[in-house]
């Protein structure tokens, strides 16, 4: 579950007073539904920055984020052919991971990987049709 500004800010204040960990914050809060990871990775996000709020140029910018909506639509031309996650992520200099985390999220796209088929002599399509 992820958790609010508000609530974060109240870890916060428990963690740098009181000097609570994850556990006794889901010990004293039990009513409020996080999980161990969530509070581990926010207060790791505290002991490294001093702050619960969100760096400035952390995350992928919205240049990229156009450049691999476009590369990932762009079929124009190569109909049935859309370029690997392996050929964008180079093209736009991100990670592989965050193509496909895109890909998923954003463009509610899903990657299959092309298998071989056995091709169906006539006997078998006729065959499979009257069964």
């Amino acid at each position: 579950m992820k958790i609010s500004q508000e609530h974060a800010i109240l870890i916060t204040n428990l963690y740098l007073s009181k000097q609570y960990g994850a556990q006794r914050l889901l010990n004293e809060l039990p009513d409020k539904g996080w999980k161990i990871g969530s509070i581990n990775s926010l207060l790791k996000r505290i002991c490294k920055t001093g702050t619960v709020v969100q760096q400035p140029g952390s995350g992928i910018d919205r240049v990229r984020r156009v450049a691999v909506e476009d590369l990932v639509l762009s079929q124009e031309d190569k109909p049935k052919k859309a370029p690997i996650n392996c050929e964008i992520s180079h093209e736009a200099a991100i990670l592989h991971s965050s193509v496909h985390i895109m890909n998923h999220r954003d463009l509610q796209l899903k990657c299959f990987k092309r298998r071989r088929a056995q091709l169906l002599s006539e006997a078998n399509r006729i065959s499979l049709l009257t069964r």
